[in-house]
């Protein structure tokens, strides 16, 4: 079966470079799968998982989004943050997962920042989900 190189970068370096049959993702108009020979194209994405498919076996990338460049040959991720699912700690996630909840059931208070909490959780929640492979 024919393969697509994809890269996975964010401002501390590379995260993740194979040959792969498929890349899924979600970008902000829906979700994307990409095949060998797709059309170029740039799209945003959203917080959530990149899931690379070769040889019967699926990488799974928790990202926070950035964009996705697609080229006929290569598709590049150029992600603000990237983990592979292999490198994530569940444990440091979910504290961060609870630390969100918190933020956002304090409401009493005036100096928390309601959408980046919301931001944080998602972020928190995907890394968790990528970690566990439910996705």
């Amino acid at each position: 079966m024919k393969t697509i190189k994809v890269s996975v970068v964010t401002p501390d370096g590379p995260v993740y470079e194979s040959d792969v049959e498929m890349v899924s993702t979600k970008a902000q108009s829906g979700e994307l799968g990409i095949l060998p020979g797709h059309i170029p194209m740039v799209a945003p994405l959203q917080i959530g998982a990149v899931r690379l498919k070769n040889s019967g076996k699926t990488d799974f990338v928790a990202v926070s989004g950035g964009f996705l460049e697609v080229r006929p040959d290569q598709v590049t991720i150029l992600a603000q943050s990237a983990e592979s699912s292999s490198e994530i700690d569940i444990d440091r996630a979910v504290r961060a997962k609870q630390r969100a909840e918190e933020r956002l059931h304090s409401q009493k208070r005036e100096d928390v920042d309601f959408r980046r909490a919301e931001l944080a959780l998602q972020r928190a929640i995907n890394r968790i989900s990528v970690a566990e492979r439910k996705i």
